[in-house]
């Protein structure tokens, strides 16, 4: 992408965050991070230091608690659309492009099919619909925008389905997993190299992608995989997702297609299994 000064990472200190201010690094770009207690997104003098003199922002920074967002929606909404519609605005104001983080929550699950971009939106949780909320807020604001959607992600700097896994495995033989939840698990190390080659573009690639590991799986059967990869004697018990209250609803289907993603980056991101067995055999 042309122009000087630095990437900013917003919420740099997260799972997606950390990896991707790494990566940066690592390709030679300059770029600074931000995070709690030092930025605020919903603070506008905030933003504005964070962004001055900069080339880009890829906001990582979102409220993500799924069951708790039922609870505080109006915390939900002002860090995942209140904010995000300011960051635009500013970034309208400055002439810098916003790269911001969305998710399969905006979806409800219910296509027979993999997800395109342009598939209408209908979360099903609170957390679904501020971060849906955000994409629009984003797109009206008048700046340069590019919208990424993600999927079941895993890193090692944030709680995850995998860690999450694991440690029910040390206490728990018994592990009951659900197998109606289909999707590409995804690391945020694969992310963050996706993200930097967009970044580094001739042109700012503008609109909503898809991004996801190859392939998909469901719940149950990644839960396998993980306790075969690490050796660990637990039983894996599929259920349904109906069989576990919870708050929040959660889209059975998150399956992405990510064809407009490989024609600007003229390539698939490492089938799902390839990465997860490295992040597993480094844990």
């Amino acid at each position: 992408m042309n122009g000087a000064g630095p990437i900013v990472v917003l919420g740099a200190r997260g799972m997606l965050g950390t990896d991707l201010t790494a990566c940066c690094l690592k390709q030679g770009l300059e770029v600074r991070g931000y995070d709690l207690p030092e930025l605020d997104i919903r603070n506008e003098e905030d933003l504005k230091e964070a962004m001055n003199g900069c080339r880009a922002v890829v906001n990582c920074a979102a409220y993500t608690n799924v069951e708790r967002a039922e609870q505080e929606p109006e915390l939900a909404m002002q860090i995942n659309a209140d904010a995000v519609g300011l960051l635009g605005c500013l970034a309208a104001l400055y002439g810098v492009p916003v790269m911001h983080i969305s998710t399969d929550f905006v979806f409800d699950g219910t296509l027979e099919r993999p997800y395109v971009e342009t598939d209408p939106p209908n979360p099903l949780s609170a957390y679904g619909r501020s971060k849906w909320e955000g994409e629009k807020r984003l797109a009206s604001s008048g700046c340069r925008f590019c919208i990424v959607r993600v999927q079941w992600t895993y890193g090692r700097a944030g709680t995850n389905f995998v860690v999450k896994l694991l440690e029910a495995a040390r206490s728990r033989p018994v592990l009951r997993v659900v197998e109606d939840q289909v999707g590409s698990p995804t690391a945020t190390s694969e992310l963050a190299e996706v993200l930097v080659q967009m970044l580094k573009l001739p042109i700012f690639p503008e609109g909503v992608f898809h991004a996801a590991a190859c392939g998909y799986t469901s719940r149950f059967e990644m839960a396998r995989f993980i306790c075969q990869v690490k050796g660990l004697p637990n039983s894996i018990e599929p259920c349904r997702t109906s069989e576990f209250p919870s708050a929040a609803k959660r889209p059975l289907n998150s399956r992405f297609d990510c064809r407009k993603l490989r024609s600007v980056l003229g390539r698939d991101m490492r089938p799902w299994q390839e990465p997860l067995k490295e992040f597993l055999e480094q844990l």
